[in-house]
């Protein structure tokens, strides 16, 4: 499996906010941190992956949920080790619809398949900027320090928390919204 690439947004859009090289190692770490939290959030890995192959279990139903999308190319399907011909894909929902009916119960499926965006959506990138920028900025420095029995504080550390824009990026491109309950 070709994986995703490690940041959601181009360094250099990163860079020129912050004033500093776009090699800059701390930069290039807040702006990964920045992706990983977006990816987790959304629970798929957005940009492009090419040859993933994922093993799901049968359900007992006609429609089977990847754990990505959108879909580019399935390549095959087995069932219990038996390939499946005439799997119909719904691209954008990330969905497959057995071409008999119903997905067995009890059986491991297997899907190899290409998913992803690329080039990756302005949305997704601006908020992984924009929280990339204040990752960047906030200070990870000692809040405490105790020695037997005296104790000192420090200003606490910034929270990094996230903008509206940051939840409706993320609610636009969220799989598997039926598992919140």
């Amino acid at each position: 499996m070709a994986g995703p690439e490690p940041y959601l947004a181009d360094p250099v859009d990163l860079a020129a906010l912050l004033k500093k090289p776009a090699t800059d190692v701390q930069l290039l770490a807040a702006l990964r941190a920045a992706s990983r939290r977006f990816r987790g959030q959304v629970r798929h890995p957005v940009s492009l992956v090419t040859d993933d192959t994922v093993f799901l279990d049968g359900t007992g139903k006609a429609v089977l949920h990847l754990p990505a999308a959108p879909v580019r190319r399935v390549t095959a399907v087995e069932v219990d080790g038996q390939a499946l011909e005439g799997v119909k894909v719904r691209r954008q929902a990330g969905l497959l619809l057995h071409p008999a009916g119903c997905w067995p119960e009890w059986a491991e499926i297997t899907v190899t398949y290409d998913h992803g965006l690329d080039p990756i959506p302005e949305d997704v990138a601006e908020v992984v900027v924009d929280q990339a920028r204040v990752i960047y900025r906030t200070d990870p420095a000692i809040q405490q320090i105790t020695t037997g029995t005296e104790s000192v504080s420090f200003a606490a550390t910034a929270a990094v928390g996230i903008t509206e824009q940051w939840r409706a990026a993320v609610e636009a491109h969220r799989l598997n919204r039926g598992d919140d309950a």
